[in-house]
């Protein structure tokens, strides 16, 4: 599969989940790709994953110099990039009493901030005609215990479609992809612990139409869709929730 040969893309979170399997599509398909992490354990893992058209940078999205310096070794590595997808992020279960300022700023100093910043210093770098994709969150029904989540994602689809409308002139796609329940690592909720996984991956089945969890790869087809083959779409956010945004359950079902 060559597919991608000679593309040359950037991961903001790929070093595991839905962009880890981004990045190997890409590079199983030709393209050579920067991911980003800020474990190094997992960096050093995806960089031995995905092999030699890969490069694994270390970065903290919370911290302006560690986004610069991936901007620079962007411009260093590639020069200019086709693709970039904007795609980490946090997550973590705390009912509206329960959270604080803490929590409050961790989740916008990753999600809203950071994606924002790294987007902003990437965009010069990308080649014109080439695109963005964002990983926003199902429009779905509000969830208990994810309401800063959900504003930091909210934020995001607001700087996505204005970017979308701002980038035009250099025919820069930008599109957003809304995961529902997907089977990460972690379940997209980093502190959970093994009990508190299984009951989530309960409830996501019982809430899914389809019944089921999807596949990082499943969001992987539906990423790479919108970065190299909607070359006629913009400003869009397309979910890949097995109909939790689209239908009701099935009737009939138990969880």
């Amino acid at each position: 599969m060559d597919g991608y040969a000679g593309r040359k893309c950037v991961i903001v979170g790929g070093t595991h989940g839905m962009g880890l399997a981004v990045a190997r599509r890409l590079v199983d398909g030709g393209a050579e790709v920067i991911v980003t992490g800020r474990n190094p354990e997992n960096v050093a893992k995806a960089a031995q994953t995905l092999g030699r058209r890969a490069h694994a940078v270390a970065a903290d999205i919370t911290r302006m110099a560690d986004i610069e310096a991936l901007a620079e070794a962007v411009n260093k590595t590639f020069g200019a990039a086709d693709f970039v997808f904007a795609n980490a992020g946090i997550g973590i279960f705390e009912l509206f009493e329960a959270v604080n300022e803490a929590t409050y700023d961790r989740y916008f100093a990753t999600n809203a901030k950071g994606i924002f910043f790294a987007a902003q210093r990437l965009a010069p770098l990308v080649r014109n005609g080439g695109s963005f994709v964002f990983t926003t969150v199902t429009p779905g029904n509000a969830s208990p215990g994810l309401a800063v989540y959900a504003g930091t994602k909210a934020a995001v689809k607001a700087f996505a479609r204005t970017m979308a409308v701002e980038l035009l002139p250099r025919d820069i796609r930008v599109n957003m992809v809304a995961p529902g329940f997907i089977d990460t690592p972690t379940l997209g909720i980093a502190d959970a612990t093994p009990e508190e996984r299984a009951e989530i991956h309960a409830i996501g089945d019982a809430a899914t139409p389809m019944k089921r969890h999807g596949t990082p790869d499943e969001v992987a087809s539906a990423v790479l869709f919108l970065a190299f083959d909607a070359t006629f779409t913009t400003g869009v956010e397309l979910p890949v929730d097995g109909g939790i945004s689209q239908m009701d359950a099935p009737m009939g079902t138990e969880a």
